[in-house]
């Protein structure tokens, strides 16, 4: 049997404690083998001008994640076609990776836009989507078909962008983010302008 590999995209700017816990409750409690943080170079939806540098931010999920096995850091997209398309991203790794089956894993807010995806079709058509709750966001809303789980994982209300901003605020905030990241954060003064 082929290794279940779940993808977590992001752009993990900073990665916290909110994307540890859903990682490792999908490593625990789903069929998923092992959990790959993609660190996404530029998300097509997002601006790239608040980004920390790619090196950066997949220096923060590696210092975050060393102490857990079923949990990896991929710079899979750095050297892809910017921006990066999720389709783009798993055909190039089906053909790389032939010994493992990839899925993706999702917030349910994402699910409002995923038509838009880039072939979006095909992705449901080949890949399992594993989806967690979003605060705010019934799944409800949005119906798909093919390979859609909803988890029942705990829901998150800690975002990057809070992270971002208690920085700037010149808050002490070592709590949100893994320890060995937090301090790497701190010494590099990441966020502080």
């Amino acid at each position: 049997m082929k290794l279940k590999i779940g993808l977590y995209f992001g752009s993990f700017n900073p990665i916290h404690i909110g994307h540890l816990a859903i990682a490792n409750y999908m490593a625990e409690y789903s069929d998923l083998d092992q959990i790959w943080f993609v660190v996404s170079p530029q998300n097509p939806f997002k601006q790239k001008s608040s980004l920390l540098s790619d090196y950066h931010r997949l220096e923060l999920v590696n210092r975050s994640i060393e102490a857990y096995p079923k949990l990896k850091a991929s710079n899979i997209e750095f050297g892809l076609p910017k921006p990066s398309y999720t389709i783009d991203t798993l055909t190039y790794l089906k053909e790389k990776y032939s010994e493992y089956n990839f899925s993706l894993i999702m917030g349910s807010d994402n699910l409002k836009n995923f038509k838009k995806w880039k072939n979006y079709e095909l992705i449901l058509l080949e890949h399992d989507l594993y989806v967690y709750p979003r605060p705010g966001f019934k799944d409800k809303e949005v119906e798909l078909n093919g390979n859609v789980h909803l988890v029942n994982a705990p829901l998150m209300e800690i975002s990057s962008s809070f992270i971002r901003e208690a920085i700037k605020e010149k808050k002490d905030i070592p709590y949100f983010m893994p320890e060995a990241a937090y301090k790497y954060l701190k010494e590099m003064h990441f966020y502080e302008k």
